[in-house]
C-alpha cells in the first residue's frame, strides 16, 4: 500500500502546522531525538496513490496515515495498522514554538535551584521568588539570568504579614518560561511544591553546583549560625531532607510531630568524602507516551488517496501532531 500521509493531514513544521501536501525540500519539520524536540529538513518529496488509510485514535487527537507507515514505539517501529493497544512517542505539539534554554552548570545554576527549591514558586509557565531581602532576591536574579540566559530583574511589592497583620514590602523575581518550569519540575520530580519535591540531584553534577545548592537553600530556609561554621536548613520535607543528609554525610533525625525539621550541614563536611557526583541532564526531556486507542481503516471507492512521503536529514523522523512517526528510506 505505501508509506505517506493523506493530503490535508497535518504535520509539525518549525513555526507551526502544514498539511502535507504543502511540505516541500527545504522545509524543517520536527522531530525526537532521546527525548528532546529538534528540528531536521526536508531533502526529497515524493507521492503515491491509496486506496485506503487509517485513523489513529490515541488520548489525544485522531491522525490519518497510510496503514504502512511506521510511528515510534517503546518496542522500536510498528506499522500504524498494527498500532492498536501500543503507546507511542508524543510531545505536545502546542509546546513546539516556545524559546528552548541553553542550561549552563556551576555555582549559579545550583543557587538559582536550591533557592527556588526553599522559597520559591514554579507556576504552569513561571519562576518566581518573593521576598523580603532585597540583597536575596539580587543574588536570585542574578544566578537565575547565568544558568538560563533569560532576563531577570526585580519588582518592589506588597506581600502579607500573618505575623504583623499588615501588607510588608518585599522584592519579586518573576520570569515567564513554560520551558524553565517544566524543567525545575523534571529537576524535582515531576511536582514542584515544597512538600511533595523531591531533592533535585542535578546539583550533584559536581561540587561546586552543589555549594550553590546548599548557598540558595539556606538562603531561603535556613541560616548560618553565628557560633559555629555551617549551615541550618529547615524545610518540613522530610524525604527532601533525609536524601540531602545522606550527600553530605550528616546524621539526621527528624522530631516527632515537630512542624518542621532541621539539617546541620558543617563546612567540614566534604572531609566526609561522602560527595559523589552524579550526571544528570540538563536540558528538558520533551517525549512522552500517548495510547493508541483504536485504528480505523478508512477506504475510498472512487478517487484514491493521495500519499505524501518525505525524506529527511539528519533525523529520519517527523512528528504528526506531536506523535514520531518515520519513513523507511
Amino acid at each position: 500500500m505505501g508509506y505517506g500521509l493523506p493530503s490535508r493531514q497535518t504535520v509539525n513544521v518549525v513555526g507551526g502546522r502544514q498539511q502535507a501536501r504543502s511540505v516541500q525540500v527545504g522545509c524543517r519539520l520536527w522531530t525526537l531525538d532521546e527525548g528532546r524536540t529538534v528540528p531536521t529538513t526536508v531533502t526529497g518529496v515524493s507521492t503515491a496513490q491509496a486506496r485506503e488509510v487509517v485513523d489513529v485514535v490515541t488520548d489525544h487527537l485522531t491522525f490519518a496515515v497510510s496503514p504502512d507507515q511506521m510511528l515510534g514505539t517503546p518496542d522500536g517501529w510498528v506499522h500504524a495498522r498494527d498500532a492498536e493497544g501500543t503507546v507511542l512517542a508524543w510531545t505536545p505539539a502546542r509546546k513546539l514554538c516556545r524559546e528552548r534554554l541553553t542550561i549552563k552548570s556551576g555555582y549559579e545554576f545550583g543557587y538559582f535551584i536550591g533557592a527556588t527549591c526553599s522559597d520559591g514558586t514554579v507556576g504552569r509557565n513561571y519562576v518566581s521568588l518573593v521576598v523580603n531581602d532585597e540583597g536575596f532576591a539580587s543574588r536570585y536574579a542574578a544566578c537565575l539570568a547565568s544558568a538560563t540566559g533569560l532576563p531577570a530583574r526585580l519588582q518592589a511589592v506588597s506581600r502579607p504579614s500573618g505575623y504583623l497583620q499588615r501588607d510588608v514590602p518585599g522584592f519579586r523575581v518573576r520570569v515567564v518560561s513554560s520551558y524553565l518550569a517544566d524543567l525545575v519540575r523534571q529537576y524535582v520530580g515531576g511536582d514542584a511544591h515544597h512538600m511533595r519535591q523531591r531533592f533535585p540531584r542535578v546539583v550533584l553534577r559536581d561540587r561546586e553546583t552543589f555549594e550553590g545548592f546548599l548557598d540558595g537553600y539556606v538562603d531561603g530556609d535556613g541560616f548560618r549560625p553565628k557560633n559555629w561554621s555551617g549551615r541550618l536548613l529547615v524545610s518540613a520535607n522530610v524525604p527532601f531532607l533525609a536524601e540531602l543528609a545522606k550527600v553530605v554525610g550528616a546524621r539526621f533525625t527528624p522530631r516527632p510531630r515537630a512542624s518542621a525539621a532541621h539539617l546541620v550541614v558543617t563546612d567540614s563536611w566534604p572531609a566526609r568524602g561522602t560527595f559523589r557526583s552524579e550526571r544528570h541532564p540538563l536540558q528538558l526531556r520533551e517525549s512522552g507516551w500517548v495510547q493508541v486507542r483504536e485504528v480505523r481503516r478508512r477506504a475510498t471507492a472512487n478517487k484514491p488517496f493521495t500519499l505524501y512521503r518525505y525524506r529527511l536529514h539528519p533525523y529520519p523522523g517527523f512528528l504528526i501532531n506531536g506523535h514520531l512517526a518515520r519513513q523507511p528510506w
